[in-house]
């Protein structure tokens, strides 16, 4: 069982960056891919970004790709997200999300572990 708690979120100007952190535990987290999902009010939870555990590849939605982010420690068991260039359609609950799937999908179904939200919200 995997437990992971997202940190970092908070409000932040259009155009702002923010640094949002998922701590893992109770699993191997060299193991897992990880990954980033939001859920904006009254819209379904949509993929961000995904890293697998070796090699560090990664993958963004084309939302976010150029101004997101995705890295880990493997070390800290850790997964960060850098956002910048932020607009007010960021504005969501962000969870972080493992699998052991190594090239797992971007459907939310394909995942294990959630973690339970970090709330993003930027002002125009």
């Amino acid at each position: 069982q995997v437990h992971l708690v997202e940190s970092g979120g908070g409000l932040v100007q259009a155009g702002g960056s923010l640094r949002l952190s998922c701590a893992a535990s109770g699993g191997t987290f060299s193991k897992y891919a990880m990954g980033w999902f939001r859920q904006a009010p009254g819209k379904e939870r949509e993929f961000v970004a995904r890293i697998t555990w070796s090699e560090y590849n990664t993958y963004y939605s084309d939302s976010v790709k150029g101004r997101f982010t995705i890295s880990r420690d493997n070390a800290k068991n850790t997964v960060y997200l850098q956002m910048n260039s932020l607009k007010p359609e960021d504005t969501a609950v962000y969870y972080c999300a493992a699998s052991d799937t190594y090239y797992v999908g971007t459907n939310s179904n394909r995942w294990t572990y959630w973690g339970q939200g970090t709330q993003v919200t930027v002002s125009s």
